[in-house]
C-alpha cells in the first residue's frame, strides 16, 4: 500500500473509532437525558400514546382522556370542573407542557413509571393498551367547592387553603381567577393562542396564589406574634394590661400608628383584648420586646424562610414565606402587625393556624394521599410528617383561647358555627408605600374543632383589585370570614 492510501485508511479508521465512541457515549451516558428532552418528539408521542391515569378527589376522577383527531398524539387530557381544580391538577397540554400534579406524577399517570413494569408486561402479553396509574389526592371535594364558590361569587382574586391540623393533609387548595386546563389540552394553534391570552391577562389566572405568590399577611400574623411573646416570656398573663399606649410611637421614628378600634379601647390593652379588637399597638410593642432574632426564630419554626414541600414533591413546592433578617427596631415592630418587609403565602398562614390547633406542632402539608397502579394496587402511600415543634402546648393553648374569644366577642364572629369550637383572626394588609392609593388585601385565618377532636384550619386571602368595592369596606372579617366558615362547615359537617 502506498503512503497516501495508508494515510487515508488510517484517517478513515480514526473516523470509525470516533463514531463508535460517540455512539456508545450517546447510548450509555446520555440516553436518559435525550430520552426525556422536551424537544424529543418521541417523548411527547409516548406520553400521549395511551389514556392517562386519573387524578382522584373523594373517590371520583376529576380528569380523563379522549381520543385526539388528526395527530400522532393519540389522546389528549380532559378535565371535570377544570377551573375549580386547576390549582391542584395543573395542566397536561400537548402544546404547552405540564404543571403541578400532572407534571410531578407524569410517569405514573402516563404508565411509564418503573413500578408499573409488571402491568406493562401483562398488557403487552394480553394485547391491551398501556394503562396509567392514578394519583389519589387528599382534597375534600365539598371544601374545595365551598372555597371556590365563595371567591368566585365575590369576583375576587384570592385563594383558600384548608389543612387537617393533625396530619398536614391539604383539604382545599383554591386560587381565583382560574382557568380551564381543557381549553388548551391539545396542540392546535387555536389552543396555543388561548394559553397565550391567559398568560397576558392582567388578573393572572394561571397563577397559583395559594402556593406561588406571597403577600403581607397583615393582622393574621398577630397570632404568631402572640405565640412568640408567650413562648419567650414577654407576656405571661394574656389578661394583664400592657404598657403599650395607643397610638403607638414607632421606635426611632416620629410616626404614630393607631388602631381602627380606637385609642380608648386599645391603649394599654391586654394581649387578649388586643387580639379581640386587633389593636396594633400591643403587637407592635410585643414584637419589639421579643426582638428581631427571636421573632424570626419563632417564625422559622412555623415554616417561614423554609421550603414548605420537600424536593420530592417537585412542581408542588411552595414559594418561601419570608421573615427578613437584620431588621431594625422599627422594622421588627411592623412585623408584629404583619406589615413591613414580611411576606407570606396563604399556605403558610394556614400552617401557622393548624400548628396552634395541633398543640404547637407543625405538620408537613401534603396533597397526594396515595399512588396506585391501573389494577388499584398501592404504589406509594404518604404518611404524616412532623416539621417542627413551633411552640409549646401551653403557648398554643393560650393563643387558641384568644382566637376563640375573638370569634365569640370580636372581629371574627362571622366564622362562628353552631356546635363547633371556632377560633379566628381577621387581617387587613396594606400594600405598597402610598397606601392611600392602593386597595388593601383582606385576610382571615380560622380553625374549627368538633367535640370528637376532628379539626380543620383555614386561611382565606382576598385581593379586591377587580371588585367594585370601596376601600373602607375591605376587611377580612366581612369578606373572607364567611368563606372560611363555609369551608369549615364543609369539612366538619359532612
Amino acid at each position: 500500500m502506498n503512503k497516501p492510501l495508508r494515510r487515508i485508511a488510517l484517517f478513515c479508521g480514526f473516523l470509525m473509532l470516533a463514531l463508535l465512541i460517540r455512539a456508545n457515549w450517546l447510548q450509555y451516558m446520555e440516553a436518559d437525558e435525550l430520552a426525556t428532552d422536551d424537544k424529543n418528539r418521541r417523548v411527547l408521542i409516548n406520553q400521549y400514546a395511551a389514556p392517562r391515569g386519573d387524578i382522584i378527589v373523594g373517590a371520583r376522577s376529576i380528569t380523563g382522556s379522549a381520543a385526539a383527531d388528526g395527530s400522532d398524539l393519540k389522546y389528549e387530557r380532559t378535565y371535570k370542573n377544570g377551573p375549580m381544580y386547576a390549582p391542584v391538577t395543573g395542566y397536561a397540554s400537548q402544546a404547552m407542557g405540564m404543571t403541578f400534579l400532572e407534571s410531578t406524577y407524569d410517569s405514573v399517570l402516563s404508565g411509564q413509571d418503573d413500578r408499573l413494569a409488571f402491568e406493562r408486561f401483562t398488557d403487552v402479553v394480553t394485547g391491551k393498551e398501556r394503562r396509567g396509574g392514578d394519583v389519589v389526592t387528599t382534597i375534600d371535594a365539598k371544601a374545595q367547592e365551598a372555597g371556590y364558590k365563595g371567591l368566585t361569587e365575590l369576583g375576587a382574586r384570592g385563594s383558600v387553603v384548608a389543612l387537617d391540623p393533625k396530619t398536614g393533609k391539604v383539604l382545599a387548595l383554591v386560587s381565583t381567577p382560574s382557568y380551564d386546563p381543557a381549553t388548551f389540552a391539545g396542540n392546535s394553534l387555536k389552543e396555543s393562542d388561548k394559553f397565550k391570552a391567559l398568560g397576558a391577562d392582567k388578573s393572572k389566572p394561571l397563577a397559583n396564589r395559594a402556593l406561588r405568590e406571597t403577600f403581607p399577611p397583615g393582622s393574621t400574623f398577630k397570632i404568631l406574634t402572640a405565640a412568640a411573646a408567650l413562648e419567650h416570656g414577654v407576656v405571661t398573663d394574656i389578661d394583664a394590661a400592657s404598657d403599650a399606649a395607643s397610638p403607638y410611637l414607632l421606635p426611632q421614628s416620629t410616626n404614630r400608628i393607631g388602631s381602627e378600634a380606637g385609642d380608648a379601647v386599645c391603649s394599654k390593652a391586654s394581649l387578649k383584648t388586643a387580639m379581640q379588637h386587633s389593636c396594633n399597638n400591643v403587637f407592635l410593642d410585643a414584637a419589639v420586646k421579643v426582638g428581631a432574632d427571636k421573632m424570626r426564630e419563632t417564625a422559622e419554626k412555623f415554616g417561614f424562610n423554609e421550603d414548605v414541600y420537600s424536593a420530592e414533591f417537585g412542581d408542588l413546592r411552595a414559594s418561601k414565606s419570608l421573615y427578613p433578617g437584620d431588621l431594625d427596631k422599627p422594622g421588627t415592630a411592623l412585623t408584629g402587625m404583619g406589615q413591613g418587609s414580611l411576606t407570606s403565602t396563604p399556605m403558610q398562614m394556614a400552617m401557622v393556624t393548624a400548628a396552634l390547633v395541633n398543640e404547637g406542632k407543625v405538620m408537613q402539608p401534603y396533597i397526594v394521599d396515595e399512588l396506585r397502579s391501573p389494577d388499584l394496587n398501592p404504589l406509594e402511600k404518604n404518611e404524616p410528617q412532623v416539621m417542627s415543634q413551633a411552640v409549646s402546648e401551653a403557648t398554643a393553648e393560650k393563643v387558641r383561647e384568644m382566637m376563640e374569644h375573638t370569634a365569640k366577642e370580636g372581629s371574627a364572629k362571622r366564622a362562628l358555627i353552631e356546635g363547633i369550637t371556632v377560633g379566628g383572626k381577621t387581617g387587613t394588609a396594606q400594600r405598597g408605600v402610598n397606601v392611600r392609593d392602593q386597595v388593601p388585601y383582606g385576610w382571615f385565618v380560622s380553625y374549627g374543632v368538633k367535640s370528637d377532636g376532628e379539626a380543620v384550619a383555614v386561611a382565606v386571602f382576598i385581593d379586591p383589585t377587580d371588585m367594585d368595592i370601596s376601600r373602607e369596606d375591605i376587611s377580612g372579617g366581612s369578606l373572607a370570614a364567611p368563606i372560611a366558615r363555609d369551608v369549615m362547615e364543609a369539612v366538619l359537617q359532612n
